[in-house]
């Protein structure tokens, strides 16, 4: 197959080094996820207290932190990239075709089959092989030293599809199990953390480089918005888990059950998107980006549907939140396996020269 250089530019510089905490993500997310469980046990009039907060069912916490892990990640959205969309859309396409359709069916085949019976459970791993991934995806592209322009520009089209296709999509899936789910709280979450973010995030991108520069925005400006983001979810785990602590401790079958299906959905995709891109030709940094974004799932808004839709408390929002946890070891995994690959010549390594 052919190819083209039209996804060969140098990634910006804000996006060229890691933070501590994107580092350690693997150790992190399991220590809040601990913290939480203790709180929960040692000290239950803070989740009491954490619990109360809350506006028509609604967790001011939980909703200002899952608000503040969304807003970094539209800032990459960028029109500009849009429009290159024509110069090589092969990888693109691969990638929105696994996100939309693939990862969805590969989610509700096998929830159905492992999780049948358990309607919160099933809907969990809906909402997360429904919602492809708008922002970690760029550190992990950056660590498999993948091509960050199409890592951009998938993340910014993923940005746009998943405002118009999360919700209709999420329905259609539950209604095939015959499961019921509020369509308006699906619809409002949509809204909250992706339409409102994507505005302010438009918003303020165009009046900082307006009045601050091109250059300080990128590497003043999203480097703190991206570390309060990375705190957000942290401060998210430790809160899921304070307020479910003990549902926890009396259900662990419940996190072994959903981690089955959650860990064979990530399994297949990945080898599906292996190959693929194998049988289209792709080169390596084409190829590592298409797996990377192609496999994974946007757990921020898989979180804040389900503790829309069903309740902070809810097992469906320790299901999605399994999602991430899992996640985050995988990711990793696919960068060193991709990586591996590229130096076996797996893929085609002529646009590497």
């Amino acid at each position: 197959m052919g190819t083209t250089k039209s996804l060969s530019s140098t990634p910006e510089k804000t996006e060229s080094a890691l933070s501590l905490f994107e580092k350690y993500l693997v150790v992190w997310i399991p220590l809040c996820m601990l913290a939480g469980i203790l709180l929960s046990e040692y000290l239950p009039q803070i989740s009491e207290t954490i619990d109360n907060i809350q506006v028509r069912g609604i967790s001011i916490p939980i909703g200002i932190c899952l608000f503040l892990m969304m807003y970094p990640a539209v800032l990459n959205l960028k029109s500009s990239e849009l429009k290159k969309l024509g110069k090589n859309p092969k990888p693109i396409i691969l990638t929105l075709f696994s996100n939309w359709i693939i990862a969805p069916v590969v989610g509700l085949v096998l929830a159905n089959f492992f999780l049948a019976g358990n309607d919160q459970l099933i809907v969990a791993i809906i909402l997360l092989s429904a919602s492809p991934c708008t922002a970690m995806v760029l550190v992990w592209g950056l660590m498999a030293e993948g091509n960050q322009e199409q890592n951009v520009i998938n993340t910014s089209l993923n940005t746009i599809t998943i405002m118009i296709f999360y919700a209709p999509l999420v329905t259609v899936l539950t209604g095939i199990q015959n499961i019921p789910i509020d369509r308006d709280s699906l619809v409002l979450s949509v809204i909250v953390f992706i339409g409102l973010p994507i505005l302010l995030g438009i918003v303020s991108r165009t009046y900082l480089i307006s009045k601050k520069g091109n250059l300080w925005f990128n590497d003043t400006y999203r480097p703190i918005i991206g570390k309060v983001a990375i705190a957000s979810l942290l401060t998210t785990l430790v809160i899921l888990f304070a307020l479910n602590g003990n549902t926890l401790i009396d259900n662990t079958d419940l996190l072994v059950q959903v981690s089955v299906p959650l860990i064979l959905g990530f399994i297949v995709v990945v080898g599906y998107n292996v190959f693929i891109t194998k049988l289209f030709g792709l080169h390596y940094k084409e190829a590592i980006i298409t797996v990377i974004i192609g496999s994974s799932s946007h757990f921020e808004i898989a979180i804040a549907t389900a503790i829309a839709v069903f309740g902070l408390g809810s097992v469906a929002a320790l299901g999605t939140t399994m999602g991430l946890f899992w996640e985050i070891p995988i990711m990793l995994s696919i960068v060193y396996l991709g990586k591996y690959l590229g130096k076996r010549s797996f893929w085609n390594i002529e646009a590497q020269k």
